[in-house]
């Protein structure tokens, strides 16, 4: 039996001295000393690449940043150096001649003033007149002058320019005014194109001229009118601005 026990213990000896792989208890083969030196080996290798790549990187990045840094420094050297184009809107001719988010054209034209008075008016045709309702029956058409011009007086077949307030003769309540749109008016005289109270009523009136005109409803757009216009007699107040 001892013997038996001192062989057993001799063979197992040799098989551990020639580097036999053994299992532990339920555990994976261990590994030779060859085996976990070519492991190490392997490890330092991998070491020694991914220092190398960490080190190119770091050499990249540097010379990125040298490049902008020398890219910028052109760019400011080049803008200080400059003429300065840009206006200064604080001044007050920039300021009168800019309209702040629109860009000035210097081609267009400054918009119309209105009204359009002519040259040597009276002054009162550039404020609007009060209108108010009529008292006498009106059977036909009454042309009165309240400013007179001193231009010529218009004829039938020429274009003229008006400014005029509309309201009903029996109670004065506007209905219509060039003065609301804040444009003249403008049609040729005597061709049926207007209410036949401004076709003849308007004929002879001097340029420059403010005139009340009150238009019988046979002379306006009648007693029953279509479209929403006003029925009955009607009054008018007209500023002649031009006739051509």
């Amino acid at each position: 039996m001892p013997e038996t026990v001192t062989s057993r213990d001799t063979a197992a000896t040799r098989r551990a001295a020639a580097g036999s792989p053994r299992r532990s208890a339920g555990g994976p083969p261990l590994k030779t000393k060859a085996e976990k030196r070519a492991e190490a080996k392997a490890a330092k290798a991998r070491a020694r690449v991914i220092e190398k790549r960490k080190q190119t990187l770091t050499v990249a990045g540097s010379g990125l940043a040298v490049v902008a840094l020398v890219v910028g420094l052109v760019w400011w050297i080049g803008s200080s150096e400059a003429p300065d184009t840009s206006t200064n809107l604080s001044t007050p001719s920039a300021a009168a001649t800019l309209d702040p988010g629109t860009a000035a054209d210097p081609t267009a034209e400054p918009p119309a003033a209105f009204p359009p008075v002519p040259a040597g008016a009276d002054p009162a045709l550039s404020t609007k007149p009060a209108v108010g309702a009529g008292k006498d029956k009106i059977t036909e058409l009454k042309t009165t002058t309240l400013i007179e011009g001193t231009g010529a007086a218009v004829q039938a077949g020429q274009t003229i320019d008006v400014n005029y307030v509309g309201v009903t003769y029996a109670d004065g309540k506007e209905f219509d005014t060039s003065w609301k749109r804040k444009e003249a008016f403008s049609f040729q005289v005597g061709t049926g194109s207007v209410i036949k109270g401004w076709d003849e009523g308007l004929v002879g009136v001097k340029v420059g001229s403010r005139v009340q005109l009150d238009i019988p409803a046979d002379m306006a757009y009648g007693e029953n009118p279509q479209g929403g216009q006003p029925a009955g007699t009607l009054r008018f107040v007209v500023d002649v601005l031009s006739a051509a």
